[in-house]
């Protein structure tokens, strides 16, 4: 969420960079600025209104002494008077104080200077591409074809005790899934990340603290009965441990990573481009989380940008890196890398991780400031990246490392498996 007073010191270059993202914003920037406008107003009226009423009360006591007890009386009922009105004006502010936070929640984060202007994913820019793509036989099988070849993952029994985009991994698809996990927990770990197992359920406060609700609350189930939201991502659980938390600066940055499974109500269209993997309802991920001071973020999203290509060239994976353009960002954010792997027997490239800096759009939802040395109060700039989703890695895995023999297995993660073939 963006703050009132940079929203109006920064007026020109909030409309500026929210055009990158094809959003002409005037009139949700100059309507946030009214609210605030009204609101400080009312509570001027009401602050101007009690040092008339305080300084009226101690008048009372003069007038009583010197007789004039009708103009004491006619005072009091002044006084009185004044009360009605500083509620109504107290009343006013409280309103417009509602309104403006309702309305801060429509407007999304202001792209970095450095994010292109565009409306879609064809105008994201490819700034770096790692590995060679595979060359597969031409009877090569897609991993939906795989998955039922070799017994792995079997879609159709999901369906049966859940619906579609549920999978049930089976044998060596589950040691799959849980030595990737493993795999990626231990990287985290040696890259200095605290592991965290946060709960998989989340109230509203959550949602709303890192931006889920109330932009995307036809994703999330909802449990209606407590009121509980299961996550997108462990970007919610984790970075909400911070909300309304005071640090100070010699505790950061803060370091975090957990695997969570992860679930989504929406599956996309129809079509080979969701088939099997591509996209679930509920699927596995490790997430690393992030929170800095504002001077460092930037060089902490190169660093876990690097983290993430690591754990692709170990997995012996063709990626690109990508960096998104206005048009196809998130809400929250004010950069975003996306990394893409190669699926060589669907012949396209998969998203697999987003890393994102959103800088203090998610700290200012959260309350989540720090103290510096010399005793001032900032808000602290928050990053989340994908380390890495399970599905499409696992796709690409199946899929590029396909042979006469079976389904090889990455070296790295063969110490995690126990087999280094799929048969």
């Amino acid at each position: 969420m963006l703050q009132v007073s940079v929203i109006r010191e920064h007026r020109e270059t909030i409309l500026t960079g929210l055009k990158k993202r094809g959003l002409n914003a005037e009139s949700l920037i100059d309507e946030a600025i009214r609210l605030d406008d009204e609101r400080k107003k009312s509570q001027q009226l009401a602050d101007d209104l009690k040092s008339k009423s305080n300084a009226e009360s101690k008048r009372i006591g003069e007038l009583m002494k010197n007789g004039k007890a009708d103009e004491a009386a006619s005072l009091r009922a002044a006084i009185a008077s004044d009360k009605d009105a500083i509620k109504k004006h107290e009343d006013d502010r409280a309103s417009y104080e509602d309104q403006l936070l309702k309305h801060l929640y429509k407007i999304p984060n202001v792209p970095h200077t450095k994010v292109p202007a565009g409306k879609s994913a064809e105008d994201n820019i490819n700034v770096h591409q790692h590995g060679t793509i595979p060359a597969l036989d031409a009877d090569a099988l897609p991993h939906w074809e795989l998955i039922k070849k070799y017994d792995i993952i079997d879609f159709d029994l999901g369906n049966k005790i859940s619906g579609a985009g549920f999978p049930v991994y089976k044998g060596k698809g589950a040691k799959l899934q849980r030595a990737l996990i493993n795999f990626f927990l231990q990287e985290a770990e040696q890259k200095g990340y605290r592991e965290i197992q946060p709960p998989i359920v989340v109230n509203e406060a959550s949602g709303y603290g890192t931006g889920q609700l109330p932009d995307k609350e036809g994703q999330m189930y909802f449990v209606t009965e407590d009121g509980l939201y299961l996550i997108p991502t462990a970007e919610v659980p984790i970075t909400n441990l911070y909300r309304d938390v005071m640090m100070n600066e010699n505790e950061l940055p803060v370091k975090n990573a957990g695997y969570t499974p992860c679930f989504r109500r929406e599956a996309g269209s129809w079509g080979a481009h969701v088939r099997g993997l591509n996209r679930l309802h509920q699927f596995d991920k490790v997430e690393i989380v992030q929170i800095t001071k504002p001077e460092d973020s930037y060089d902490t999203l190169d660093d876990m940008c690097s983290h993430v290509q690591g754990l692709l060239e170990k997995l012996e994976l063709p990626y690109r890196k990508l960096l998104l353009c206005g048009g196809d960002m998130g809400f929250n954010s004010a950069m975003t890398y996306d990394m893409e792997v190669f699926s060589a027997a669907q012949q396209r490239w998969l998203e697999v991780s987003s890393v994102s800096n959103f800088e203090t759009f998610q700290a200012n939802r959260l309350k989540l400031r720090y103290k510096t040395k010399d005793g001032k109060t900032q808000l602290l700039h928050t990053l989340n990246g994908s380390a890495l989703a399970l599905p499409r890695i696992v796709a690409a895995i199946l899929e590029n490392n396909q042979t006469k023999s079976g389904i090889k297995i990455p070296k790295a993660l063969v110490p995690f498996t126990g087999f280094d073939l799929i048969n």
